[in-house]
């Protein structure tokens, strides 16, 4: 297989024109194709009218389904287009049979949105929430989250890829785990879809969760569920409508027999048609290729880092990928953020709202998060460095 071409992959990149943009964990930089895409099928809306461009745009619409079930190793049928990423999580959440005394097993790594539901749920039906610990390198231990599963757990969420932290959670050892014991695995892949190279059989999930405008770099707005077949009927759609469902007679409904049953009707077609774009561009150029750029980037700009006087790293794991945290002894997250904006760097901050448990456990501070793509290049992070070595 050839080698990336950066030089190319920058030319289809317009932002990297005008920006070092390291906040691909905030949003990635859309390339050009996803970017006609999008624009093409609006003009075509304001041309023809939205019912009929939607019309004409079925074709594309397909092949977004088909694209994310490549990207996943999944079916057509089994893929739900959704707003974002939470509303496709919280789908799967919501819809579960719990009740009161079950349990949900996650990991430090859980996402604030997440946890935010399963505490909600507690108090509303009295579900109890199990945190598996972390091993010595900051990954979920997998014996130890084993050890958690009793009669009354119905559900795993794992977080693949924290918002916070260079993590890699190890998502087929735990998908091993929840097979042996037969319940149901969430894995939300917010920040891995895009990033590392993932199958749903591999991993060994039921429900995977994703958003269009990170590391797949669609455009926002966009979300993606993915439900296996076998456990389609195990999930009550929380909500339901004619996109769902069949309204076949005045007192009576059917649900849809694909993954549509979590679909609403109204949607941003435009979009879509977009995120397929992008997941097709992704997976042109090889998953295993940009997972292997995106760490090589990540460990690059760590070991900068590193080097630096006052700065320390904060990711964990075995396993990194492109996501970067950092603070500095003297200077705030947030004036590091601001200086580096002024010389056109893009990053972002993170703080323990974002993930509470991981960052009470480790006692985080406001830290900065910068977040690399294949698009980046060693030049661009050498430029951040010395951009920080001014400002602190």
């Amino acid at each position: 297989m050839n080698a990336m071409n950066i030089q190319k992959l920058r030319d289809d990149t317009p932002g990297c024109a005008h920006v070092v943009h390291l906040n691909n964990a905030g949003a990635g930089l859309m390339p050009r194709p996803v970017l006609q895409a999008v624009t093409e099928h609006l003009e075509m809306e304001a041309r023809l009218g939205g019912y009929e461009a939607a019309a004409l745009a079925e074709p594309a619409l397909a092949a977004t389904y088909q694209a994310l079930a490549d990207l996943v190793g999944a079916r057509p049928d089994e893929v739900a287009l959704v707003e974002n990423a939470t509303k496709a999580w919280g789908t799967v959440f919501y819809g579960m049979p719990f009740q009161r005394g079950d349990n949900v097993i996650t990991t430090h790594a859980s996402y604030a949105s997440n946890y935010l539901a399963m505490l909600q749920l507690r108090q509303q039906l009295g579900i109890e929430i199990v945190v598996a610990p972390s091993d010595g390198e900051g990954q979920v231990d997998v014996d130890a989250l084993e050890d958690c599963i009793d009669q009354k757990t119905r559900l795993i969420c794992l977080t693949h890829i924290p918002t916070n932290s260079g993590l890699v959670n190890p998502a087929a050892d735990v998908g091993r785990v929840a097979r042996r014991h037969g319940v149901p695995f969430l894995v939300d892949a917010c920040q891995s879809a895009g990033q590392v190279d993932m199958d749903m059989d591999a991993i060994g999930c039921d429900f995977l969760s994703g958003t269009g405008r990170k590391y797949l770099r669609g455009p926002r707005g966009t979300g993606f569920l993915v439900v296996r077949r076998e456990r389609m009927d195990l999930i009550r759609p929380p909500t339901i409508d004619l996109r769902a469902a069949d309204w076949t007679a005045t007192n009576a409904f059917e649900l849809q027999d694909t993954a549509r049953r979590f679909e609403s009707w109204e949607g941003y077609v435009a979009g879509k048609i977009g995120l397929g774009v992008a997941v097709r561009y992704a997976l042109d150029l090889g998953m295993k290729r940009v997972e292997g750029r995106i760490a090589m980037l990540g460990a690059a700009l760590r070991e900068r880092l590193q080097a630096q006087r006052g700065i320390t790293v904060h990711d964990i794991g075995r396993q990194k990928g492109g996501i970067v945290t950092f603070s500095h002894a003297v200077v705030g997250a947030d004036a590091l953020k601001k200086g580096l904006a002024a010389e056109r760097i893009n990053v972002h901050t993170s703080g323990p709202e974002w993930s509470r448990l991981d960052a009470e456990a480790r006692n985080l501070p406001l830290m900065v998060r910068a977040s690399v793509h294949v698009y980046n290049t060693e030049e661009e992070l050498d430029r951040c460095v010395e951009a920080i070595g001014r400002i602190c």
